[in-house]
């Protein structure tokens, strides 16, 4: 199993920035991708940003430009550098890993860590 250890939200005025951390432990040998997603409340969970084991980024087209994911191998910890931020931010985020196991994937989520964007 992985374990993902989410820290870093909080409260930030718009216009703001906030970098949220995700470590991972356990079997983490088979991870590929490793990302962030957020949830709003009355809204389904979306993506906001993923990295591959290689360092290929991948971004929501509502956070480009402003958000940066970025991740240590070495500490098998990912970042997300977050900027610019609108209140519309606002939301639990989640990290999240996927590795295979067999030929299926398997997803690890965090426990999720509450950014609110907010004057």
């Amino acid at each position: 199993q992985v374990q993902l250890v989410e820290s870093g939200g909080g409260l930030v005025q718009p216009g703001g920035s906030l970098r949220l951390s995700c470590a991972a432990s356990g079997d983490i040998s088979l991870i590929y991708v490793m990302g962030w997603y957020r949830q709003a409340p009355g809204k389904q969970r979306e993506l906001v940003a993923s990295i591959t084991t290689h360092g290929r980024p991948n971004y929501a087209d509502s956070v480009k430009g402003r958000f940066t994911i970025s991740r240590d191998n070495s500490k098998n910890t990912v970042y997300l550098q977050m900027d610019s931020l609108q209140p519309e931010d606002t939301a639990i985020y989640y990290c999240n890993s996927v590795r295979t196991i067999g030929s299926l994937p398997d997803n690890s989520w965090g426990q999720g860590t509450q950014v609110t964007v907010s004057s």
